[in-house]
């Protein structure tokens, strides 16, 4: 699919096609495959925008409790729930190329097992992350349907 299209960017994202699509001018210039939020952390379905852009986030609920030496004591918690191990801190989960488009929702670069898999996220390759994240700005419209 062609990127020479000029023109405002907008996103549409398919939960039922776990599916992608990156639009300029009202024309299709990129898809990618996505792993949207699983049974119990749904992606939430709407109209929204680009509120914030952070290429080296970190999730702040999620992650692991690590000691000083960086030596992971607790992994894959929930920082809400998860009592923290004594003599450690808790380190996110990294969510590069993040693309906040409701509090707490985005699209970033992760796993993708090929099934619905995330806390409500919509992970994308790395490459397709950083190409959605590179043509978005602050208010790109975002359309997640279901």
């Amino acid at each position: 699919m062609p990127e020479s299209h000029s023109g405002r960017p907008a996103i549409v994202v398919s939960l039922q096609g776990q599916e992608a699509y990156l639009y300029r001018g009202g024309y299709r210039t990129a898809s990618s495959r996505i792993s949207s939020g699983r049974e119990g952390y749904r992606t939430p379905i709407g109209r929204f925008h680009v509120i914030r852009k952070d290429a080296d986030h970190r999730s702040s609920l999620y992650g692991d409790y690590v000691d000083d030496s960086a030596r992971i004591v607790k992994a894959n918690v929930d920082s809400r729930r998860d009592r923290r191990p004594p003599h450690s801190h808790f380190v996110g989960t990294p969510m590069p190329y993040f693309l906040e488009f409701s509090p707490g929702y985005g699209l970033h670069q992760g796993y993708l097992p090929g099934v619905p898999a995330s806390h409500g996220c919509i992970r994308m390759p790395y490459w397709k992350a950083r190409q959605f994240y590179d043509a978005a700005h602050i208010g790109t419209p975002v359309v997640v349907k279901p």
